[in-house]
């Protein structure tokens, strides 16, 4: 079986296959993806595949300068986004922006 080059927890799933989430915001273990990568995602519970994503770019961010247009590509509201990203990452400030589409 192939390994995915990314997971997403599973609640994210219907809205990347939707085009709904264009980004995701991961900390420095996951910093070395690059504009043109192409990665096959799947679940984080099981490791499942479920599509292919294309890189479109990277950025930086901090949890303080996190917008609107943020949470919109993540499909969420702004309070929602820094809960889930707080959850995920706790004690970590610093992170980088992994924007795509699907392919």
């Amino acid at each position: 079986m192939q390994r995915n080059d990314i997971t997403f927890f599973q609640r994210f799933q219907d809205d990347i296959l939707a085009g709904r989430k264009t980004i995701t915001i991961r900390d420095e273990s996951e910093s070395h993806f690059k504009a043109g990568d192409i990665l096959r995602v799947g679940r984080y519970e099981d490791e499942g595949y479920f599509c292919t994503i294309v890189v479109t770019g990277v950025s930086t961010v901090t949890l303080d300068t996190l917008t609107e247009k943020h949470a919109m590509q993540e499909n969420m509201s702004l309070a929602a986004l820094r809960e889930v990203i707080q959850e995920i990452y706790p004690d970590q400030t610093y992170f980088y922006v992994i924007e795509f589409k699907r392919v």
